[in-house]
């Protein structure tokens, strides 16, 4: 059996589709197949990636469905033990397959085996990420997951791998949801197993500045259901907090623009003491001026210059 599957969906990357190929076949472990679903690309994505001629390359078409679709076609059709997922615009370094792989030998039965990464937020800007109780040094398992998945979260979906049979168990991503479906699938799994991380930093993720995020986008969005883990977080604070932090984001986010009706329910199961005081005065300010102050954030991010209301 193949050891790593690696899945790639891939829509409209024309820009990067080589690079991040490229990073998979520079790999100094080499047991692995590639899987690539081209999404219904219109740009030159598929062709570009058709020219590399390597048997492990394995490329998949269908009509465009979403990122969800596509990566549960690629763990379909993958025959490894473990998926590790990369997005068409991501970067591994050449040890990132090798450190997974130790750190599943090391640590085995976990759910999900995460290495550490860069994000770059800006044309020569990288930030590198933050967990909170957990050391730059540290590798193991992660003694309390959620609690830690602040201020930056731990599982990245390119950083990230977990074995067919536990995606196959749990359920894989959730088609119709069009935002967070990567953040519903890590919950299911840290809910019932735990987590490992490396200390070595392996990947790079291209976090794509949303210039555009406007009243139809927001109002547009299919979100995760949080009542799915209502029964869990009675019983563990961590989550709950955790999940708190995403309840207001989503709901900042709809009051920003204009939609009162889904803030409230967003807050509605959000325990007071979770929400920050940046946020609380922000709940105070004009959506219109929040407009302006999101746009201001954005542009900031991509100079370098990078914060969270949410700390």
């Amino acid at each position: 059996m193949i050891f790593f599957s690696v899945v790639i969906p891939l829509y409209n990357k024309a820009d990067h589709i080589e690079n991040t190929i490229q990073s998979i076949l520079d790999q100094t472990f080499i047991d692995y197949e590639i899987i690539i679903i081209n999404d219904g690309s219109t740009d030159a994505s598929e062709a570009i990636a058709r020219r590399f001629n390597d048997k492990r390359i394995q490329i998949f078409n269908q009509k465009n469905q979403g990122v969800s679709v596509a990566r549960n076609f690629g763990i379909e059709k993958s025959s490894g033990k473990f998926i590790a997922f990369l997005d068409a615009d991501d970067y591994w370094f050449p040890n990132h397959l090798e450190e997974l792989h130790k750190l599943i030998l090391d640590f085995p039965n976990c759910g999900m085996y995460c290495s550490r990464y860069k994000t770059k937020i800006g044309t020569n800007h990288f930030k590198t990420p933050v967990f909170q109780g957990i050391a730059s040094s540290f590798k193991g398992i992660i003694n309390d997951y959620f609690y830690s998945n602040k201020p930056s979260r731990i599982t990245w979906t390119s950083s990230v791998a977990i074995s067919k049979e536990i995606l196959e168990n749990v359920g894989c991503f959730t088609p119709d949801v069009t935002n967070g479906q990567d953040l519903e699938l890590w919950t299911k799994i840290g809910i019932r197993f735990p987590v490992a991380i490396t200390n070595k930093t392996t990947a790079i993720y291209n976090y794509d500045i949303d210039n555009s995020l406007t009243k139809s986008k927001i109002n547009s969005r299919i979100l995760m259901d949080f009542e799915q883990f209502k029964i869990f977080e009675k019983d563990n604070s961590s989550l709950k907090k955790f999940l708190d932090l995403y309840r207001i984001e989503y709901g900042l986010h709809y009051y920003i623009f204009g939609n009162k009706t889904k803030f409230n329910f967003y807050l509605k199961d959000v325990d007071k003491e979770n929400i920050p005081f940046k946020v609380q005065f922000l709940l105070k300010v004009p959506p219109f001026v929040l407009q302006f102050f999101l746009k201001l954030k954005k542009k900031l991010k991509q100079s370098g210059i990078d914060f969270s209301i949410y700390d």
